[in-house]
């Protein structure tokens, strides 16, 4: 059947043509797998045996397939100066997000802590760096102030008459809401991961998350402006909220306090020219410069001895318990009224953590299990939730701090923990004196990596317009619609994008590059030049249900073909040639009556024979019409080709004027040749390209059988190309192969498809091809 002969830079073939029946023949197509019954599969998931039982365990608890094998020597060095780095950092940021969070510091330091070590159990990466993180902690923020405003713990002094702030018992009813949305957005984790939803987050794309993030931080920024200039603006919830708060902001600028900008300024400057000196000798340092610690140290000193909170009226942290809190359950009651949010910070929060563990997992050569990622993170949050933490995911400066300073194993995470431990029972209430106003300055610093995703606009603009008004969309959605309300509108947004580029795909016309088998968009490429009589259609993209009919009507132009005018015509034409038929025919009767009304009967009343002929075959003069007719119709193998017929739009073959003059055929043709922008019109052929086709629906399978209908009835072949297994198994259980549509009408390549219609319309040479570069192809019919 085939032969294959390869040398150095030369490859030479010679196979027979192949349709899909050939091809099952040639390749041996293997017989389908039955799939178990549904009653079987169950039994099997069910049974257990040991090596089952083994695998199960090392999934859910991956901490026991590597600490047995973990090596002190080679990993306990790097883990051990790893942990303490990011220890030291987790101890500002902790304190930091908290206040992004709205709740005290010192549970931005449990949270730094309880979730840590759950994940260092359940997770499966080994360098992320699980802990506050701004954007989650600004979406918890955005709940705990919605829900617990200011107003609500606000009340009158008897003695003065002013409003007073029960700032005690609102910080604890805010601590409740925040670990109620933490063990809520857990559980959805958790039951996601179970369920095997890990690839949920496939459905946010890297622009919509980095636009999203990017957004985020507009929001972290605003929320601690009041801290940086020491002012107290009004609360605003809903769409354009961002908006209110920055004009409120504005206008409470003139009571600015001197003495926490002062600070504010200082603070900002320190830490920029430190960290930029950190990014500036990366290399030559052996660890960063714990710039954050050494400011939030010196800061407290300053504000401790300088009263700054008494004589300046700078707002500082207040007192920080110590010790550690005692579990308690959540607030069920709360969680109707958060349950949106906690599906958004659970959705935002898995899609960071897996797109920065499975960057680290391709980095260090190892794999990151998605849904055990998504497990392992929603029992850290429903976890840390029991004990007032809010929740979590990872972090991008912790987690490049803990790999580039030797951390190798979730060791390093157990290290920080401990220093977190430590500062929570020792030297936690140290830092009541200090300045909320640097805290802010240390989220101010740490979103410079935000605002850098600012540059992927002229980046995008370079490369995808599409993914572009995706970043755009998602960044003033989230500005402007909140960070609930703009996640939801950017995933609509961002899946509709992909349902208008299905929509509107390339359609293209493919035409065969001189002496090769390649067909190629004839727009495209120069060389490309259709073959007489065969048109070769192919769109970019899968079709169904929502472009099939653009398809149809792209079919239609692309080949000048239109299938509706030309039924309708043919039809009016065969209803013509029928009332033409039955008036010559009643004619003839009419002829025949008179001959035998002359001459034509015999004495018992029958018809001569010789009439009897006449009154069969017609008279002379309807013969020669016949004759005329047949003639007009140019017969194609004998049958008329309607798409041939289209030149002749101008003309009506069945008028009794007969205006058959060389004007109006010229005047006609060319009409027809400028809208089928050049093609020959006299096409026989029509071969469907379905490569780019990845599955059929139903009604893309009603719109195949309706093309060959259709087509079939103006004589033109339709014939299909290129379709993959799946494809070929989907149109099969649709019932679409029979008798009128069989399977040798599926071809494997183009080439297949062009070279059967060829020898169908009695081309009798078959082209050999020097295909350039030495390369011989050859194949024969």
């Amino acid at each position: 059947m085939g032969v294959e002969e390869q040398r150095a830079g030369k490859f030479y073939v010679e196979r027979d043509v192949l349709d899909e029946l050939c091809l099952d023949q040639v390749a041996r197509r293997r017989t389908p797998s039955t799939t178990p019954p549904l009653k079987d599969r169950v039994k099997d998931s069910l049974r257990c045996s040991m090596p089952k039982l083994k695998r199960s365990v090392l999934s859910t608890l991956p901490v026991l397939s590597w600490l047995p094998r973990y090596s002190v020597r080679d990993n306990g060095l790097g883990d051990l100066i790893s942990g303490i780095s990011v220890g030291i950092m987790h101890l500002p940021q902790g304190m930091a997000y908290a206040l992004l969070a709205s709740v005290p510091p010192v549970f931005g330091l449990y949270t730094s802590f309880y979730p840590v070590l759950v994940y260092c159990i359940l997770g499966t990466s080994r360098h992320i760096s699980i802990g506050t993180f701004a954007v989650i902690s600004i979406m918890i923020g955005s709940v705990t102030e919605r829900l617990a405003p200011d107003s609500d713990f606000t009340f009158l002094n008897g003695t003065n008459g002013t409003g007073v702030l029960d700032v005690t018992a609102r910080d604890a009813y805010r601590v409740q809401i925040a670990a109620s949305t933490t063990v809520l957005s857990g559980l959805f984790q958790v039951l996601l991961g179970m369920v095997r939803f890990g690839f949920v987050v496939t459905y946010l794309s890297e622009p919509l998350v980095r636009g999203y993030t990017t957004g985020a931080a507009t929001h972290v920024v605003i929320s601690q402006l009041k801290y940086i200039f020491g002012i107290h603006p009004a609360r605003f919830s809903g769409p354009l909220s961002q908006v209110y708060i920055l004009i409120d902001i504005c206008r409470h600028l003139p009571e600015t306090n001197i003495g926490t900008l002062v600070v504010s300024l200082v603070a900002l400057v320190v830490l920029i020219v430190v960290k930029e000196l950190n990014s500036c000798y990366e290399k030559k340092l052996p660890l960063p410069i714990p710039i954050e610690l050494i400011v939030i140290v010196a800061a407290t000193l300053i504000s401790y001895y300088g009263n700054l909170n008494s004589q300046y009226d700078v707002a500082v942290v207040g007192e920080i318990p110590r010790g550690l809190k005692s579990p308690s359950l959540p607030d069920v009651s709360l969680w109707g009224t958060v349950v949106g949010d906690a599906f958004a910070v659970a959705i935002v929060g898995y899609a960071i953590n897996i797109s920065l563990g499975k960057t680290f997992g391709l980095k260090h050569g190892y794999k990151v299990d998605s849904n055990q990622e998504l497990v392992a993170l929603g029992l850290s949050n429903t976890v840390g939730g029991f004990f007032q933490c809010y929740s979590v995911t990872s972090s991008m400066s912790r987690s490049l701090i803990q790999e580039s300073t030797g951390g190798r194993t979730q060791v390093a995470g157990v290290v920080s923990s401990v220093i977190v431990l430590i500062t929570v029972l020792q030297l936690g209430s140290l830092f009541g004196e200090l300045p909320k106003a640097v805290l802010s300055c240390i989220v101010f610093v740490n979103l410079k990596g935000m605002f850098k995703q600012y540059l992927d606009i002229p980046a995008l603009w370079k490369s995808n317009t599409v993914d572009l008004l995706v970043w755009l969309v998602t960044l003033v959605c989230t500005i402007l619609l909140n960070l609930d309300l703009g996640l939801a509108a950017s995933i609509a947004f961002s899946l509709l994008t992909v349902i208008f580029r299905t929509q509107l795909p390339r359609y293209s016309i493919l035409g065969q590059v001189p002496g090769t088998e390649l067909y190629l968009d004839t727009d495209t490429y120069e060389e490309a030049k259709e073959i007489p009589g065969i048109t070769i259609f192919r769109s970019s993209t899968t079709v169904y249900y929502t472009n099939a009919e653009l398809y149809l009507d792209a079919l239609q132009k692309k080949s000048g073909v239109d299938v509706g005018k030309l039924l309708t015509r043919k039809k009016k034409r065969d209803a013509k040639q029928k009332r033409k038929d039955k008036k010559e025919e009643k004619k003839a009767k009419k002829e025949a009556k008179k001959q035998n009304g002359v001459n034509g009967h015999l004495p018992n009343g029958t018809v001569h024979p010789e009439d009897k002929v006449d009154v069969e075959k017609g008279s002379p003069d309807l013969k020669e019409n016949r004759t005329d007719i047949a003639l007009t119709d140019r017969p194609t193998n004998g049958q008329v080709n309607w798409a041939y017929e289209q030149q002749w739009t101008g003309l009506d073959l069945g008028s009794e004027t007969g205006s058959h003059g060389d004007d109006a055929i010229t005047q006609t043709s060319s009409t027809v040749g400028e809208e089928t922008r050049g093609r020959s019109s006299d096409t026989h052929t029509i071969i469907l390209d379905l490569s780019t086709a990845s599955f059929v629906d139903t009604v893309t399978v009603i719109m195949l059988n309706n093309i060959f209908r259709d087509y079939r009835e103006i004589d033109i072949d339709i014939y299909l190309a290129g379709c993959q297994v799946c494809v070929v198994e989907q149109l099969s259980r649709a019932s679409f192969f029979s008798e009128s549509i069989p399977k040798s009408r599926l071809f494997t390549t183009v080439h297949d498809a062009v070279l059967h219609s060829l020898q169908v319309q009695g081309a009798s040479d078959v082209p050999i091809y020097e295909c350039g570069l030495d390369m011989a192809c050859t194949t024969k019919m």
